[in-house]
């Protein structure tokens, strides 16, 4: 445990296992590590101790993971005299067990703890205390069906634009500056923001109630309460913003960056969206938009930049490639298909 390197595994798992990464495509440690007694004091130390860790994940996604380290320690073990498996680990098994765990009906209505690290550029490994910078985010990830809201977990486009943010050209187009973002969802973006990325000031916007009254439990999770920092509200796209909350707070706090992820997937959607950034043109001229998008469907992405073009705004793609999953030390989020990141200025 005192090899920089060793910590370097156990601390990708950590982090992996705290943003509920799916266990199949967890980078599970070497059999060389996973046998050492230290290493599995670490791991239930840091990753299932309920006493030292107050924002664990939910029992049913704790199970899915126990259960195949300890076949994997089991099988790692060369010399059963010499090596064994952790009592500790052992009996945080038993204890899941005999409790039970929610099954997968309830616990799709779940909130759970889902906790981001958020590593600046370069800087892939911490201490073993477990220091990184992070987020942590009450999601409910499986409730989409039946509803067309989508804002109750954080997608890949939202991390995709968290990743290049946390780069030194993406840190300092927030830091110090106004910021407006469209389509919140879990409030990722904002609280990286404001917490990690040290923005001046954020108003932080979705078009569900149900949505921003989630959205302002984060941030108070977060210990984002200044509320003349970072705040919350509905906003309809499409609207006039003249004599708006908007033009009030963009009047005091003069906004320079609006950012979205992931808002322009819905083609109905595009126009109003579209409409609302010329309404923050006109109100802020020099604002600078961020954009970042996974392309599911190329007709729906044109659109959007056939209505920019329209508007006689400039949109230009920020070249900024999603690592393959397996070089990811944090933000993991699967890029198999593309994701765009742009910006939306308007034409001089």
């Amino acid at each position: 445990m005192a090899s920089h390197d060793v910590d370097s595994q156990l601390l990708l798992l950590r982090r992996q296992y705290l943003q509920l990464f799916e266990p199949d495509f967890l980078a599970w440690p070497p059999p060389q590590l996973l046998r050492s007694a230290d290493a599995q004091a670490w791991i239930h130390k840091h990753m299932f101790d309920e006493n030292r860790n107050e924002k664990l994940p939910p029992p049913r996604y704790r199970l899915r993971v126990l259960k195949p380290l300890l076949a994997r320690i089991e099988k790692s073990i060369q010399d059963p005299e010499e090596d064994e498996i952790s009592d500790e680990l052992m009996n945080h098994l038993a204890t899941l067990m005999t409790n039970g765990v929610p099954s997968e009906l309830q616990a799709v209505q779940e909130k759970a703890f889902v906790t981001f690290a958020c590593l600046p550029e370069k800087e892939d490994l911490y201490d073993d205390a477990c220091t990184d910078p992070c987020i942590t985010l009450l999601e409910r990830r499986h409730l989409i069906s039946g509803s067309r809201t989508t804002g109750f977990r954080t997608w890949e486009a939202a991390l995709h634009l968290g990743s290049y943010l946390l780069t030194k050209a993406g840190s300092d187009l927030i830091r110090g500056k106004n910021i407006l973002e469209l389509g919140a969802g879990t409030g990722f973006l904002a609280i990286l923001c404001a917490k990690i990325l040290r923005a001046q000031h954020i108003a932080t916007t979705d078009g569900d109630d149900g949505v921003v009254e989630a959205l302002e439990e984060n941030l108070q999770l977060n210990n984002l309460n200044d509320r003349e920092r970072v705040f919350t509200k509905t906003l309809w796209w499409g609207n006039e913003l003249r004599g708006t909350w908007v033009e009030e707070d963009c009047n005091t706090w003069p906004y320079d960056v609006v950012i979205g992820a992931d808002i322009t997937y819905d083609k109905e959607a595009i126009v109003a969206l579209v409409s609302t950034l010329q309404h923050l043109f006109d109100m802020r001229p020099e604002l600078l938009v961020i954009i970042a998008g996974v392309i599911r469907n190329a007709d729906t992405f044109q659109t959007f930049r056939d209505e920019c073009a329209r508007r006689h705004f400039t949109l230009k793609e920020i070249e900024f490639a999603a690592k393959p999953m397996r070089e990811q030390k944090a933000l993991f989020y699967a890029a198999a298909v593309p994701i765009k990141i742009v910006t939306v200025t308007q034409s001089s």
